[in-house]
C-alpha cells in the first residue's frame, strides 16, 4: 500500500512540475523597456523574456515593446494591462494558437510568421480577428474598446454584430453592451467618443515606437494632442537677428555758383585783312574787380603800345618800297 501511495506521489510532482515548467517556458522577450513595465517576476527589462499566462503591466508614463517567438510584434503603452492567455507552438517559426487579453490601455500589434487563424485578441467589448495585419487598439475602464487598422484587414465581433475592417486607418467603437459604431475613417472625434485624450498615443505620437513599430503612421492624428509631460519641453524659438540699418544718405551740399569767367582767346588764324603780330584786346579788368584809378592807367599804356606799333609798321612798309624800287630798277636797267 505504501508503495502505491509514493507512486501516485511521485506522480502528482512529476505533473505538477510538467505545469510549472510548461508554463515557465518563455515565448517571446522585451526588445525596448521604457520607464516601468512590470511582469510575474517584477520588472521587466530589454532581453527579459516573457511567458504564457503571465500578465504585463505598464506605469501611466510606461511603454513596452515585445516580439514572440513566431515573429509578432506588440506594443503595450502607458497605463495598460494585458496577459498572454494562450500560446501554442506549431514549430519553431510559427504557433498554432496565439490570444492575447487586453484588460485596459493601449496597444499595437502586428502580425507574424503563423497563419492569420491562430491569433485572437480578447476585449471586454468583443474579438478582433487578425488577417495578415497591422493595427491599434484600445480599452478604456468602462470596457469601450476601438480598433484602428494600418495594414491588412481584420474583424470586429461583439454582442452588436460584426464589423469589417478594410481600408488603411478605418476605424470601429464599440461598447461591452452591444452598441457599436460602422467602420469608417478615424478622426479626432473618436477621442472624445472614449473620453480620453490620451487613448491612442501611437497615432498621435505622444509615445514613439522604434523599428517596424514605429512606422506606420498615424492616419492624420499626429497634431491632435497636448505635449506629454514626459516629452521634454521645445527650445524656444530664435530670436531673429535685428536687421541692419543703412546709415541715413549724407545730404549733398549745394555746389556754390562760381563767377563767370571770360572766355579764353582762341589763337585762329589770322586773317588777311590783318597783321599777324596783332591781338584781340583783352577784357577790361575793371569789369571783375572794379577797382578805381586802373581802368585809366590800363588804357594810357595801351594806347602807347598801339602808337608805337603804328609807327613801327610806317618805317618797315616805307623800307620795303624803297628797297622794292631798287630791285625794279636793277632789273630794269639789266
Amino acid at each position: 500500500m505504501w508503495g502505491r501511495r509514493s507512486f501516485f506521489q511521485a506522480l502528482f510532482i512529476a505533473f505538477c512540475s510538467a505545469q510549472v515548467a510548461l508554463a515557465a517556458e518563455p515565448v517571446g522577450q522585451a526588445v525596448l523597456i521604457k520607464t516601468e513595465v512590470t511582469g510575474q517576476a517584477g520588472p521587466i527589462e530589454v532581453n527579459t523574456s516573457v511567458h504564457r499566462d503571465e500578465r504585463i503591466r505598464t506605469s501611466q508614463s510606461g511603454l513596452g515593446q515585445f516580439v514572440f517567438r513566431d515573429g509578432t510584434k506588440l506594443a503595450v503603452g502607458w497605463g495598460s494591462s494585458v496577459v498572454i492567455d494562450k500560446y501554442v507552438f506549431d514549430d519553431s517559426q510559427s504557433v498554432r494558437k496565439l490570444t492575447i487579453r487586453a484588460a485596459k490601455g493601449t496597444f499595437r500589434w502586428v502580425s507574424g510568421n503563423s497563419k492569420s487563424s491562430a491569433y485572437q485578441i480578447l476585449t471586454p467589448a468583443g474579438t478582433i480577428g487578425v488577417r495578415g495585419t497591422a493595427f491599434d487598439f484600445y480599452v478604456g475602464p468602462d470596457g469601450t474598446t476601438a480598433v484602428v487598422l494600418l495594414n491588412g484587414a481584420a474583424n470586429f465581433c461583439g454582442p452588436g454584430g460584426c464589423r469589417q475592417l478594410q481600408q488603411r486607418c478605418d476605424c470601429v467603437v464599440a461598447k461591452p453592451n452591444g452598441d457599436m459604431t460602422a467602420a469608417g475613417r478615424v478622426d479626432r472625434n473618436v477621442l472624445g467618443r472614449l473620453g480620453n485624450q490620451r487613448a491612442l498615443p501611437f497615432l498621435s505620437g505622444n509615445q514613439r515606437l522604434s523599428g517596424g513599430l514605429g512606422m506606420l503612421g498615424g492616419c492624420g492624428m499626429a497634431s491632435l494632442l497636448p505635449e506629454r509631460s514626459d516629452r521634454n519641453p521645445p527650445p524656444p524659438a530664435a530670436t531673429p537677428a535685428p536687421q541692419r540699418q543703412d546709415p541715413p544718405p549724407t545730404p549733398v551740399e549745394p555746389q556754390k555758383e562760381r563767377p563767370n569767367k571770360p572766355d579764353t582767346p582762341h589763337h585762329d588764324k589770322p586773317h588777311h585783312d590783318r597783321p599777324h603780330h596783332d591781338r584781340p584786346d583783352k577784357p577790361d579788368d575793371h569789369d571783375e574787380h572794379d577797382k578805381p584809378g586802373r581802368h585809366e592807367r590800363h588804357d594810357d599804356h595801351g594806347e602807347h603800345h598801339r602808337d608805337d606799333g603804328d609807327d613801327n609798321r610806317d618805317h618797315r612798309r616805307h623800307d620795303w618800297d624803297r628797297n622794292h624800287d631798287r630791285s625794279w630798277n636793277f632789273n630794269r636797267s639789266r
